[in-house]
């Protein structure tokens, strides 16, 4: 391109393709490279485990000790939950804190049995045997460990983290605040020592029974009741000192966290008193732990456990990939780092697949542990070792000692972790004002957890996410746009004498304009209609086979309901069934003017598939008909070249003359060749490249016929320190709205003038019975 001096040189925008070979081409040669920064990203540890420094040490130290003292008292409870023994807990507990370290993306994390996943297991034992009474508890646990842990696995390796997006946060909150209810009203005949309430039930039953009886109350509330004052007494006290004296901050934090420990040794010591010199206990104990791994063994899987377990792996996985993923994203915006979503997804199936070997039941993020180990100064993932080495001790040490711990203390401690888990009345009112339909998600999936259990909670959360998300692809907003006249820019016009070798430069002022939906609630009253004939829309979506036949509906009445029909009055007879214009809507619409353009905005869309290209041109084809002349289409804002390409391939870049023909893009049905045959029909181009060379031969050779004429005029708008507006090969795409409404009014002009002077014929212009006769400028 030429310069000059004060002049803006003009941008022509087209794309060089790629062929398919190329990129394959391109890709193979990458492949080993690509293969190696696959293996790499498998095990995060090596990338910083060189850098691993004393000071990390400490900080891993600290964090690690302090959920390790947290996750003891809490595995033991979460296992009755699940309906297995406690040490079935710890298993699950050590294994998550050891081995996620490897492969982890995320420092704060922490593995172990949660809430939501043990309320899942404990549902599964219960149903399966009470089917089939051979199986036992532990066995279902193994066994739900190996098989959600493998899928999962494999949906890391595969890279299908993209599934996770699927599902809005508010399915994730539902399906959690439902559960932690579910659990907290589960646990309050053992809060208060009641031992003929079946806590297996639906919630609603469970709720019911605790008031029937609550008479059977026993000397267990005392420990109860004690727990719950002292859990969230002491939280309370260490929040408002942390506040009062800043300084000593930390020092409340971790005595804060100590409460479960410190619950739990005073409330063992004092059931132990209790129970000197009686055979019986007057309280619920958790009596027997075995100390060590006593369940470690290769996974010996039964087929009636496997067809048993089924129906819960796919909500095994979904809990046990979403808790875990949700949680590690919120840490990692909090602490100002990215997470690998796939990574995180193998590092939880290889955790659980390791976990079945000794024993431990599905595994995940735990919400309140990792906030309490981000809060402690976690540094790297290594802190989960220090963790597991408590949770070793306890198991090989400590265990003689858990035989007096009240069932009602475990049950304070369950209620206390699991009541954070409840999205509150703010989070309700904030999501009822952002969408009232992500509202309805999550309060259907709290509802039917509540009402059945935490599987159906989880299936119906899933369900309704996915629906509404169709629902809004293939019904997006479509939006009728108008304009607003802004501040004028000054356009210099710039003209060269080549006989001469003279620049004369003069000076005007250029209209602009913003576009906005014609009823806007704040701009609405200063919009503009655009140029009698011209007409503007978007869509806020991709233009794809769910939406496609709706948004062709909406641009075709769109431009009926404001413009007027040009072709001729058919008779009754002779109009087609469907036709609505009868001669009351013909006269309402008298005064309208014929559409000339349609200047569709594609700032929104991303993607232009076959069904969408094929309802782009039905709708030019229907308003040809009801124009009676071609109505040529200009496309703003095009994000993407293949969306472009897309274009050029229906011949929306150079639309044909008038009398000239199109079939379909991509046919569903192969044309017949036995029905009749118009003589003008123009075969379409079988190869797009032969297509867009003919549109860049044409370019060409109209450049090279400029070049020979005596006067060259440039436009362009002086920006400072900027470009002057780009435009593209094709004429009927452009980058900017502005531009588009000024070439279809000068087109419009054009058409005018022809059929004043009468060149351009009416019945030239469009052959009806044919369909769509495209113009071009």
């Amino acid at each position: 391109m030429s310069s000059f001096s004060g002049r803006k040189e003009e941008i022509i925008i087209d794309y060089e393709q790629v062929s398919y070979q190329h990129q394959t081409q391109e890709f193979l040669r990458n492949l080993p490279e690509y293969i190696k920064d696959y293996i790499i990203s498998l095990f995060p540890i090596a990338q910083w485990l060189h850098r691993y420094n004393l000071t990390w040490l400490v900080r891993d130290l600290i964090a690690g000790a302090t959920v390790g003292i947290v996750i003891v008292p809490q595995s033991m409870g979460y296992a009755k939950i699940a309906e297995l023994p406690p040490q079935y807990g710890l298993y699950t507990a050590f294994v998550g804190l050891c081995v996620y370290c490897l492969f982890a993306t995320s420092k704060d994390i922490s593995i172990g049995p949660t809430a939501v996943m043990s309320l899942l297991v404990g549902q599964t034992v219960t149903r399966v045997v009470s089917e089939d009474p051979t199986i036992t508890g532990p066995e279902i646990a193994v066994a739900l460990s190996l098989f959600t842990g493998i899928i999962a696995m494999f949906i890391g390796l595969v890279r299908l983290g993209i599934l996770v997006d699927f599902i809005p946060a508010p399915a994730i909150a539902g399906f959690m605040s439902g559960s932690a209810i579910t659990i907290t009203i589960g646990q309050m005949p053992k809060l208060f020592g009641m031992k003929g309430v079946n806590t297996q039930v639906s919630s609603y039953l469970i709720f019911g029974d605790f008031f029937k009886h609550l008479p059977d109350t026993k000397v267990d509330v005392a420990f109860g009741l004690v727990s719950m004052f002292w859990l969230y007494g002491v939280r309370y006290a260490c929040q408002v000192l942390g506040r009062r004296y800043p300084k000593y901050s930390m020092h409340f934090f971790f005595f804060s966290i100590m409460r479960n420990g410190i619950l739990v040794i005073f409330g063992t010591l004092l059931a132990f008193l209790i129970n000197i010199g009686k055979e019986t206990s007057p309280i619920s104990i958790l009596k027997t732990v075995p100390a060590g791994f006593t369940a470690m063994a290769i996974p010996t899987v039964r087929t009636n456990v496997i067809s048993g377990i089924a129906s819960s792996l796919p909500s095994g996985v979904i809990i046990l990939i979403l808790e875990h993923v949700a949680i590690a994203k919120s840490f990692g915006r909090i602490n100002d780092y990215t997470i690998n979503p796939d990574q995180e997804i193998i590092a939880i199936g290889f955790t659980n697949i390791w976990a079945s070997f000794f024993g431990a039941y599905p595994s995940t993020g735990s919400f309140s542990r990792t906030a309490i180990k981000a809060r402690s100064g976690v540094k790297t993932p290594i802190a989960g070792i220090f963790s597991a080495l408590i949770v070793l001790l306890a198991l090989y040490a400590l265990t003689p000692a858990f035989y007096y711990i009240p069932d009602a203390v475990l049950a304070a401690v369950v209620i206390h972790a699991v009541a954070d888990l409840v999205s509150g009345p703010s989070y309700i009112k904030r999501l009822a004002s952002v969408s009232l339909w992500e509202l309805l998600i999550f309060v259907a999936t709290v509802i039917v957890t509540f009402f059945t259990n935490v599987e159906y909670g989880i299936y119906a959360s899933v369900a309704m996410s996915i629906v509404i998300l169709l629902f809004r692809i293939a019904r997006p907003r479509f939006w009728g746009l108008g304009r607003i006249p802004l501040n004028s820019s000054s356009i210099h016009s710039v003209s060269y004498q080549d006989d001469e070798k003279k620049q004369v430069i003069s000076n005007s002022e250029r209209q602009n304009y913003l576009y906005v939906h014609e009823q806007h609630p704040s701009l609405g009253k200063l919009v503009e209609s655009l140029p009698d004939g011209v007409l503007m829309c978007r869509v806020d979506e991709s233009f794809t086979y769910p939406n496609s036949s709706f948004i062709s509906d909406k641009i075709i009445s769109y431009c009926k309901s404001r413009t007027k029909s040009g072709g001729k009055v058919l008779s009754k007879g002779d109009r087609q069934w469907n036709d609505d214009a009868t001669p009351a809507v013909i006269a309402a619409r008298h005064t309208l003017p014929r559409l000339h353009a349609l200047i569709l905005d594609f700032a929104s869309v991303n993607r232009l598939d076959s069904s969408g290209l094929q309802a782009i041109v039905d709708a030019q084809n229907a308003l040809n008909k009801y124009s009676g002349h071609h109505v040529e289409f200009h496309f703003v804002n095009i994000l993407h070249p293949a969306i472009r390409r897309c274009l050029i391939v229906a011949e929306f870049g150079t639309q044909p003359r008038p009398g000239d023909t199109r079939k379909e893009v991509l046919p569903i049905v192969p044309a017949s060749r036995d029905g009749p045959q118009h003589g003008n029909i123009q075969l379409q181009h079988s190869d797009t490249e032969n297509q867009i060379n003919e549109s860049s031969a044409t370019t060409s050779s109209s450049s090279s016929s400029d070049e020979d004429e005596k006067q060259i005029r440039t436009d362009f708008i002086e920006y400072q320190g900027g470009i002057s507006l780009p435009k593209d090969r094709y004429p009927f795409f452009h980058w900017s709205a502005d531009e588009a409404v000024r070439s279809a009014v000068d087109s419009l002009h054009i058409r005018q003038l022809l059929e004043e002077s009468g060149e351009l014929a009416e019945d030239e212009a469009i052959d009806s019975s044919a369909g769509n006769v495209p113009a071009s400028h």
